[in-house]
């Protein structure tokens, strides 16, 4: 993704990551693109030449993407050796971000404890699926979306979005460790929780909003989905402004602001959206200042 390299705010930070699979590299991703300094610890491969980040393995140009520009080291943190490369690694680092288990943190000796004693100046953002004694739990992104309530049915969601919102909530994390420590001279441990992330995505859900009788759940009909000629039309159209733009164009009144709540305005935009193309309409927002997209039509199935 293109990344603006004229401000970098953590120039001069360095970063270790030993986070796998993708929350952490997704957020490392960012954190190099504010000019962190990064370095990536890999358990050793199958292979030589293969990476011992799952990602590596199953997507690795998902992988690419997300370390390009950062260093890998693969170091076997089970042997005595291998710790004491990555000690000499965080002796000169800013923030150490991890996505294991506590548990597997003491077993290496990095629980929070361990690297205040030996690192005093390093700050700890950890990963974990969710908080207290649930953060030895076995999770990915499904199951976190589940429990906050955001699976519907048996389809899976387009894309991972605890794992996608838990990498940027680890960025914040990291960031407000950056802070606290330059104040206070110490290390602090910060804990993102992917649970924590899913729920923070319901959050507009358990307001009500996308419920079926809220504005953005599909109560309004300026926010819809609608079929048109050849293909679907994603209208925008929530603010009263934008609502009396796209009632207009679709030759509909609107005497009041629960105009567009009216089930009659629902069948009438519906009736009017089908008989336009995916041209039409793009060239009808444009004219009108309607927010809306125009899509293909529905994949069967």
């Amino acid at each position: 993704m293109p990344q603006s390299t004229s401000f970098r705010p953590l120039r001069g930070t360095r970063i270790v990551s030993l986070a796998l699979n993708l929350p952490g590299p997704a957020a490392l991703m960012r954190l190099r693109a504010l000019g962190a300094r990064c370095l990536k610890v890999e358990p050793p491969g199958p292979a030589p030449t293969v990476s011992g980040d799952p990602m590596g393995q199953y997507n690795p140009d998902a992988y690419g993407q997300m370390h390009a520009g950062i260093r890998a080291l693969t170091i076997d943190l089970k042997s005595e050796r291998g710790r004491a490369r990555l000690a000499r690694e965080l002796a000169a680092t800013d923030v150490l971000l991890t996505s294991f288990r506590p548990s597997a943190l003491a077993k290496l000796g990095l629980s929070w404890s361990a690297l205040r004693r030996a690192h005093p100046q390093l700050s700890l953002v950890e990963i974990v699926g969710a908080s207290g004694e649930r953060a030895e739990e076995p999770g990915h992104d499904l199951t976190y979306l589940a429990e906050a309530g955001l699976i519907t049915g048996t389809a899976l969601p387009p894309t991972l979005l605890a794992d996608m919102t838990g990498a940027l909530l680890a960025v914040e994390a990291t960031l407000a460790a950056l802070l606290q420590a330059r104040a206070s001279g110490r290390g602090v441990h910060r804990e993102v929780t992917l649970l924590g992330a899913a729920q923070w995505l319901a959050l507009p859900r358990d307001w009500g909003l996308t419920l079926p009788s809220g504005a953005v759940g599909g109560a309004h009909a300026g926010y819809k989905v609608y079929p048109c000629r050849d293909g679907r039309v994603a209208f925008a159209a929530l603010e009263p402004h934008f609502a009396a733009a796209l009632l207009k164009a679709a030759g509909l009144p609107m005497p009041d602001l629960r105009a567009p709540f009216a089930p009659a305005t629902h069948a009438a935009i519906a009736a009017w959206a089908l008989g336009k193309t995916r041209r039409e309409l793009g060239v009808l927002g444009r004219a009108h200042d309607i927010p809306l997209y125009t899509l293909a039509p529905a994949k069967a199935g």
